[in-house]
């Protein structure tokens, strides 16, 4: 059985910008998973996890920003699983500060499962939402 994941169109959200970011942050926990599992280089190791840390911290600040412009009403409930994300993420920083061993590949495999499991459920929330706004922006545009 394979830790990696691959794209599918079940985790877009409908907004390019935002799909490319996901992409991303599954490719970067598909790296780490694979330099942890062939025990790669601990520096490679840690600067991954702060890579996805901060990666993670500028792709959901955008789409915080997306839901907000449009007003999105359930946003401070979004942005709070988002900082349960980059909190886990900091977790993961802080056990391998002492010894990268420390950090267990399921660590790794559970912090990328909770961030699929807010890409499937949390996240597919906004769609319609998103999809209702650019629908009227159209038909504004079009007058």
């Amino acid at each position: 059985m394979t830790n990696f994941i691959e794209w599918d169109e079940k985790y877009s959200v409908d907004v390019p910008e935002l799909d490319e970011c996901r992409k991303q942050l599954m490719d970067m926990f598909n790296a780490l998973i694979e330099i942890k599992t062939n025990k790669g280089d601990a520096k490679d190791v840690a600067n991954l996890i702060t890579e996805i840390n901060d990666f993670g911290k500028i792709f959901f600040s955008k789409e915080e920003k997306i839901l907000g412009r449009k007003g999105y009403p359930d946003l401070d409930t979004h942005s709070k699983t988002h900082r349960r994300f980059i909190k886990k993420a900091i977790g993961l920083r802080r056990e391998i500060a002492e010894d990268v061993d420390n950090l267990a590949i399921e660590d790794i495999v559970e912090l990328r499962d909770w961030l699929i499991r807010h890409f499937e459920a949390t996240d597919t929330l906004f769609i319609p939402f998103l999809r209702i706004h650019r629908y009227v922006d159209e038909c504004e545009n079009k007058k």
